[in-house]
């Protein structure tokens, strides 16, 4: 795509910050990025975490609506606003990728606030870890384990619950033979039917219904 300029990423480095003005959106090709809002105390909110092939810099009256940062290192394509709009007004085939893309996004944040919304911690991370395995079927990647690129803490700002309540979810369900951790980035599911029935069932088991 000759509008678009190839840049690259650090880990944990900085793509673009709330407010700014919307010079680009970008492509991811590799690696992860968080997509955040900032709390008036100060505190992290996750929107959504986005992978290759994801689109991301919406704004909202020419400015970037949320943060960006790289949890690992990204390369993306970047493609600058005024060159993006000249070559959709051109290729119908360009614009009906975005507006894909922009549906893909509207899909995940549904399903988002639908996971904040449940009570229960353990469903909340089997719905999580579910949606990480979807991602990489999707992507065509194996599934026999799934890995999380984020910390845990991340995760709990992504999930709406403490680093505590996260760490507890995880010891709960490898304690429980739902899942197995062979480390804190690649976890194998253990109990398909338990795991299921914990991402769909409301309630989920007794002790996801206690926390």
């Amino acid at each position: 795509m000759n509008i678009a300029s190839l840049v690259r990423f650090k880990k944990r480095q900085e793509i673009y910050r709330a407010g700014e003005p919307v010079e680009a959106i970008y492509n991811v090709v590799s690696g992860v990025v968080k997509s955040f809002s900032v709390d008036p105390d100060g505190g992290e909110r996750i929107n959504t975490f986005l992978f290759a092939g994801d689109l991301l810099g919406l704004s909202e009256e020419g400015r970037y609506a949320n943060s960006a940062e790289a949890i690992t290192a990204v390369t993306a394509y970047r493609l600058p606003i005024p060159k993006l709009q000249r070559h959709l007004h051109r290729e119908a085939e360009l614009g009906f990728h975005v507006i894909c893309k922009l549906c893909q996004e509207i899909r995940e944040a549904q399903r988002h606030a639908f996971l904040v919304s449940r009570r229960e911690a353990l469903p909340k991370i089997v719905m999580f870890l579910q949606m990480l395995e979807q991602l990489q079927a999707s992507r065509g990647e194996p599934t026999n384990e799934i890995h999380l690129p984020m910390d845990r803490t991340e995760i709990g700002e992504y999930v709406g619950m403490s680093l505590g309540a996260v760490s507890r979810a995880f010891r709960k369900l490898a304690a429980d033979a739902v899942i197995e951790l062979r480390n804190r980035q690649h976890v194998k599911i253990r109990n398909r039917a338990a795991f299921d029935e914990l991402a769909g069932m409301p309630g989920g088991l007794a002790e996801g219904r206690r926390r």
